[in-house]
């Protein structure tokens, strides 16, 4: 084990001997701190339990109070699973009582001064570039990519292998495979160039295009759109964006419709 002098360990934390510590950082209560981590220096870790070789740079802040007015320091946790980096002035706070626990996945990137708020899910293999922030409750897919400085509002979902544009607020959900770009965020299609990264066949791209078509682009009401899905016996892949669009509580995202200005121009 190798922690720095300076650096001070809470006596209820659990350190994994292969863990490294360093200059000025806390470990605080209720913690544990897997295999092969690396904690940075100037970092504040308590309330949390992380798995295997996650890397924190410097001045982290992960398992801190959420910042929640109703929160009165009821006993909460983050929970992060593997192979997350964490880079610096990144703060991932605490659940609270509403569930008790924010929970982050495995292979996830948090760039510089991105924050997740309390009581979120972060699936695996998520990126958040610099300035990110989640609100509380939000729900993030595997895969993920938000853009730099996006943000996001409070209960939101965004499905797996979504693109968000840089600068990008988001108030509704976004169904998996798509790209969102715009304050207020609307809907550019699907993220193509992400699909294929992640090995999707063109048959399986062309029939999530199609479904992406018949839901957003033909003029029919969203349970219309989806019942016409269904009776298609749609793939897997389209299947789950339907059933994402039917479990949503907040409103899906739709396509922004073009602006003409007074010269009659698109803008």
């Amino acid at each position: 084990m190798s922690i720095h002098p300076s650096a001070i360990i809470h006596a209820g934390a659990q350190v994994d001997p292969s863990a490294e510590i360093g200059p000025y950082s806390i470990i605080g209560p209720d913690t544990v701190i897997g295999p092969g981590c690396q904690i940075g220096p100037h970092c504040v870790v308590e309330y949390t339990a992380m798995g295997r070789g996650n890397r924190l740079l410097a001045g982290c802040y992960v398992g801190t109070p959420p910042q929640d007015v109703k929160y009165a320091g009821e006993p909460t946790r983050l929970i992060m699973g593997d192979g997350n980096l964490v880079r610096e002035g990144v703060t991932l706070n605490r659940g609270t009582t509403a569930t008790r626990e924010t929970r982050i996945g495995s292979g996830c990137l948090f760039m510089a001064l991105s924050h997740v708020a309390h009581d979120c899910r972060v699936g695996n293999g998520v990126i958040l570039v610099n300035g990110v922030g989640l609100a509380g409750h939000v729900t993030i897919g595997d895969n993920a990519v938000m853009g730099g400085m996006s943000g996001v509002h409070q209960f939101v979902r965004i499905g797996r292998l979504c693109m968000i544009s840089g600068g990008s607020m988001l108030g509704k959900d976004i169904p998996p495979f798509c790209t969102a770009q715009g304050d207020r965020a609307g809907l550019r299609g699907l993220n193509t160039i992400g699909l294929r990264r992640a090995g999707f066949t063109p048959a399986t791209i062309r029939a999530i295009r199609t479904a992406y078509v018949t839901l957003f682009n033909q003029g029919l009401r969203l349970e219309e759109a989806v019942a016409k899905l269904r009776a298609s016996n749609p793939i897997r892949e389209v299947g789950e964006m339907l059933d994402f669009i039917s479990s949503g509580k907040r409103g899906i995202m739709r396509p922004k419709r073009a602006v003409r200005s007074e010269e009659g121009v698109e803008a």
